[in-house]
């Protein structure tokens, strides 16, 4: 199931100043994300100020990578023909271990097998050379 998303020629993420440690640090199978200096609060998307506190004491440090399900929208027609070949597939609001909520695919069998608060965890796919954070059910 998971090769098939290896070959597909679709539109990378769009890399700014900001959001670059991201991407380096994905590329390199570590999940990152902003943590304010000022309030100890976990940021995600990358930005340039704290939304909590509007510090601009933002860093970047290792996060577990792990979150429960929100909720999810399975696609069965994507808004980019590269991503044809894959469909139908999920898309989830992951709410992470740290508080930030993701958006992601779901690297699942079946949609029938997604529940609310299901634990996932991060899984790096490669698509059309650049590494992707995907979510996959977290194994115990």
């Amino acid at each position: 199931m998971l090769d098939k998303f290896n070959n597909l020629k679709v539109p990378g993420p769009t890399m700014t100043l900001i959001s670059k440690p991201f991407w380096d640090a994905v590329a390199k199978h570590e999940f990152q994300l902003q943590k304010c200096s000022d309030c100890h609060k976990w940021v995600f998307y990358p930005r340039g100020h704290c939304p909590e506190c509007w510090s601009d004491n933002l860093i970047w440090e290792i996060a577990s990578g792990k979150g429960r399900l929100k909720t999810w929208s399975v696609v069965h027609k994507p808004g980019h023909s590269g991503w044809d070949e894959v469909t139908p597939y999920a898309i989830g609001l992951i709410e992470l271990e740290e508080g930030p909520t993701m958006m992601s695919h779901l690297l699942i069998e079946s949609d029938e097998d997604l529940i609310i608060d299901l634990p996932f965890e991060v899984s790096y796919m490669k698509c059309n050379d650049v590494w992707l954070p995907f979510f996959k059910k977290q194994i115990s």
